[in-house]
């Protein structure tokens, strides 16, 4: 059943347009906090856990809130949650830009991850259900995936620029009038949908997703900070666990579920959402060579570290927008992803090549089909997650892919952080001769280890600063071969997973009453 009225072509596209500028907006904003995190330490002096709570409740609340967000979504109708959600994103960003204190920006992080999570499942579901046509939607969510890697790539950038010339509060207060904008025009433009027969939304549901979801989250973000075996990262599992455990149980026995756990019984859905689970996982490398890579071996500026970054973002957009549509035509769903998963192992492997000298070139020859293998594998695996479901349950799936990112990328950060740190200490030459107490901020982290070496004469600080550029660097290779592995690994998942899964899904899926496909033969 058609859960919103046909829509001509322009309206269509403009819709697109709408979704992926609010798209967009989250990506940047994603990405330009952290090269703010220096000056507002300087401003408000958090502590330390201030600064990682800063820096984490944002995606704490936005995970957390995803699956319920679809749900609501899929029952009060896409737009007005996208339109409650651009509102809010707009208002809470300058409350954000002008707090006075680390709990106030803590607090209104939150509040931001909360908007944004009514944003992404709505852009998702909207465009599932403007494009009917299988080869249309499948270049709309090309370009839609396209535009959320360009935006991480262009993140830096803005902030780098915001930040030459004002406050850190810029990198927030640049969202209000793009929020506005989206504002007014998705008003105009953009079609309503929901499920027709959504039922009442169950409320208990609702914090067992929560909990689920926050918990594993939580664990796996701060494991990254404090090791696998402390007991806060066990505390969260088990929450996260019992919480997944008893939704799953609950879902299973409503007659109008929170999520249709039945997704889970299509081979293509659940394949493709494994897939975006460790994608996310391995491309996080790229994340921790572009963050510390630049700035702390390389010594470059926010500005051009940004800058130096932004081939990979279009690369990604490139895959995404332009090859993938293509190539599912002339070879099917499951090699496009497996070719995609190819070329980011090569890209991947290839970051070997750097050194704890500048060559930009050897970046840009692992950057690029990193990034290109990436945009190709996440815009079929998008695709056919919308598309295996019925669109009445666009927003659920348009959640459940969401999630499944966030927690791809949580579990890498956290994983591939470790593996880097470890092979850091592992690897670092600690010159002889240091003050009491300089040892053990070295072997910390490269980070700690060039404030010390500031402080150091000038002998010891050269050696301090070379050893820790050294050992990071070999850490950081570690890490992108871990990444290589698991991006091969995943490849030859996908052909298994997504095996049969026709290179154009029918339409008529929408009328089932649970999900499934017709195999390709």
């Amino acid at each position: 059943m058609n859960t919103s009225p046909s829509v001509g072509t322009a309206r269509k596209w403009a819709t697109l347009g709408i979704c992926c500028l609010a798209v967009l907006v989250l990506s940047i904003d994603l990405t330009a906090l952290h090269l703010a995190i220096p000056n507002l330490i300087e401003d408000l002096s958090p502590s330390g856990t201030q600064i990682l709570w800063i820096a984490d409740v944002y995606g704490f609340a936005l995970a957390g809130l995803l699956v319920t967000m679809g749900g609501v979504g899929d029952r009060i109708g896409r737009k007005k949650l996208l339109l409650i959600g651009t509102a809010a994103f707009a208002a809470v960003s300058g409350l954000t830009a002008y707090a006075s204190s680390p709990e106030m920006l803590i607090a209104a992080r939150a509040l931001l991850g909360v908007a944004g999570a009514t944003i992404m499942p709505s852009t998702l579901s909207l465009t599932r259900n403007v494009f009917t046509d299988a080869r249309e939607r499948t270049t709309a969510v090309g370009i839609a995936s396209g535009v959320g890697a360009l935006g991480v790539g262009l993140g830096p950038i803005f902030g780098g620029l915001l930040l030459d010339h004002f406050w850190w509060g810029s990198v927030f207060l640049i969202n209000v009038p793009i929020m506005a904008l989206v504002l007014v025009a998705g008003i105009v433009i953009l079609p309503e949908s929901r499920n027709p027969r959504p039922g009442r939304l169950d409320v208990p549901s609702v914090p067992l997703s929560v909990a689920g979801v926050l918990g594993i989250v939580y664990a796996i973000t701060e494991a990254g900070h404090i090791g696998f075996l402390h007991t806060k990262v066990g505390a969260g599992v088990v929450v996260g666990v019992i919480g997944l455990v008893a939704f799953v149980w609950r879902q299973r026995r409503l007659t109008t579920p929170l999520i249709d756990v039945r997704l889970f019984r299509n081979a293509a859905f659940s394949g493709s959402v494994g897939v975006n689970l460790f994608t996310m996982f391995a491309l996080v490398a790229q994340s921790l060579v572009f963050s510390q890579y630049f700035q702390l071996v390389l010594h470059w500026s926010p500005l051009r570290a940004g800058l130096a970054g932004l081939p990979g973002g279009v690369a990604a957009a490139v895959g995404g927008a332009v090859l993938a549509a293509p190539l599912i035509s002339a070879v099917g769903r499951a090699r496009v992803v497996a070719i995609g998963m190819a070329l980011s192992a090569a890209g991947f492997a290839l970051y070997v090549l750097t050194g704890t000298e500048s060559n930009y070139w050897t970046l840009l020859l692992a950057m690029i089909p990193c990034a290109l293998g990436v945009g190709m594998a996440m815009t079929v695996t998008g695709d056919t997650i919308l598309a295996s479901v019925p669109k009445d349950r666009a927003g659920a799936a348009s959640a459940i892919s969401e999630t499944a990112t966030e927690l791809g990328g949580a579990l890498g950060m956290a994983v591939l952080g470790s593996v880097l740190t470890a092979t850091y200490r592992l690897r670092l030459d600690v010159p002889a001769g240091l003050p009491a107490g300089a040892d053990r901020g070295v072997r910390d982290s490269i980070g700690a280890a060039l404030e010390t070496a500031a402080t150091l004469p000038a002998r010891l600080a050269a050696q301090v600063t070379g050893s820790a550029r050294l050992a990071f660097v070999d850490g950081m290779h570690t890490a992108v071969l871990c990444s290589a592995g698991l991006a091969a690994l995943t490849g030859v998942a996908a052909l298994f997973t997504l095996r049969g899964v026709p290179k154009v899904i029918p339409e008529h899926l929408e009328e089932a009453d649970e999900p499934a496909l017709t195999p390709a033969g």
